[in-house]
């Protein structure tokens, strides 16, 4: 055989040994399939690896992380228009029997309980029911760092709860994750108080056997409803975004105006129990504040006056940190809320736990209105007590006068 031909073989036999080992089949990473199933319905971990520290990136690998319809937001109370849509949130399908377990994982960002979509809200002036698909907490690092995600008048709070909903008209979260109105989130500011809150602690206790993430375990059925704030007539509302990668912008935000209180001990468990990337604890979690460009944030009950919490300022769980898109001055935090399960600690009154803080615009005018009645009153008495004391002094000074009708004849003089 001539070299010319030997050589176009070898060239032939080479072009057939590559086409064949780019067509095998690939062994997957470790771990990739297993991801992509444990990470159903959880936003921001199927395209690429985030964190907390490079949020400044966020946009250059998940454009919609820069779009003007961001969350989350710093609630002006000054600014916020009262709606008459906003109708009371109706909750069904919360209170869970023990028999039916819920799954709790480390997901390397936070701690996330799934929930069975049966779980509905609706109200509140939604066209149709949201299901339920997790819910999650964010929290800060120590007494200095406060970790909200939202802020009311320049106040971040101890920590925030998400309650993660998605469209009926969708058949899962994934599909609805994308699509505008597809999700509603619920939210309420966690806030340190004197007592241990039973229903967070039914979740909180199992934090150790979940510490390293990625791990897993399993949580009894019980109230949901009850790690929300009793009121659910008060509340903020506006339209915005996840508040993590892929950062979709179809949220329709539900902020509740009442707190809810955990003990010092409870809000320490989140920040120093679980572990995140490089085995570095999971702290300060949370996004900084995004701007509004132009949004409007509606409330379903009146705003007339801020109401600073008790014993001074706005920093009770150890100050405010201005950030570079606040948005705002800092100054006076909502209303202290209480805990579903027992006694607001500072009034030890459980009826006063359903009395909303924030006035409404009949309570002014009916004070305003009873002071002015109050204050006239007494001036007539005043008046006529007067009146009667000068009228005795001259009736005891002058002679008696004989007073006589005058003529009606017109020829009189």
């Amino acid at each position: 055989m001539r070299p010319a031909k030997r050589l176009r073989l070898r060239f032939s036999s080479l072009q057939l040994l590559l086409l064949l080992l780019w067509a095998a089949p690939r062994p997957c990473a470790a771990g990739d399939e297993e991801d992509d199933d444990d990470d159903a319905g959880l936003p921001g971990h199927k395209d690429r690896h985030w964190s907390y520290k490079d949020m400044p990136e966020w946009a250059s690998m998940f454009p919609n992380c820069d779009g003007h319809m961001q969350s989350p937001i710093n609630i002006n109370t000054a600014a916020v228009s009262f709606s008459v849509k906003l109708e009371p949130l109706l909750l069904s399908g919360y209170d869970l029997p023990p028999e039916e377990t819920l799954p709790l994982k480390n997901n390397g960002h936070t701690v996330l309980l799934g929930l069975p979509k049966k779980m509905t809200l609706s109200g509140g002036g939604f066209p149709q029911p949201y299901q339920a698909a997790q819910l999650h907490l964010h929290w800060g690092s120590g007494h200095t760092w406060p970790g909200s995600e939202h802020t009311v008048d320049g106040h971040r709070y101890a920590g925030e709860i998400h309650v993660v909903h998605y469209s009926s008209r969708f058949e899962s979260f994934e599909e609805a994750a994308s699509e505008p109105g597809g999700l509603a989130v619920l939210a309420a500011f966690l806030q340190v108080g004197m007592e241990t809150n039973e229903p967070y602690q039914h979740i909180l206790k199992h934090l150790s056997g979940i510490k390293e993430e990625g791990e897993e375990t399993a949580v009894a059925g019980f109230d949901v409803a009850k790690l929300l704030p009793y009121d659910f007539d008060r509340y903020f509302r506006y339209n915005g975004s996840l508040t993590t990668p892929p950062c979709y912008q179809t949220v329709n935000w539900t902020v509740f105006n009442q707190t809810v209180r955990l003990s010092q001990e409870q809000i320490s468990m989140l920040e120093e129990t679980l572990q995140g990337d490089d085995d570095e604890p999971i702290q300060s979690n949370f996004r900084l504040l995004q701007d509004l460009y132009g949004r409007s944030i509606l409330s379903s009950f009146h705003t007339l006056e801020k109401v600073h919490p008790p014993g001074g300022g706005p920093s009770e769980e150890g100050g405010d940190q201005a950030e570079p898109k606040a948005g705002g001055v800092l100054s006076s935090p909502l209303p202290d809320g209480a805990p579903r399960d027992g006694l607001d600690p500072t009034s030890g009154k459980d009826a006063e736990k359903r009395v909303g803080i924030s006035l409404h615009t009949g309570d002014i005018l009916a004070i305003l209105f009873g002071s002015l009645f109050a204050a006239t009153a007494l001036a007539f008495l005043f008046f006529v007590h007067k009146h009667r004391r000068q009228a005795s002094r001259e009736q005891a000074t002058k002679p008696a006068a004989l007073y006589t009708l005058a003529s009606t004849d017109e020829h009189a003089l």
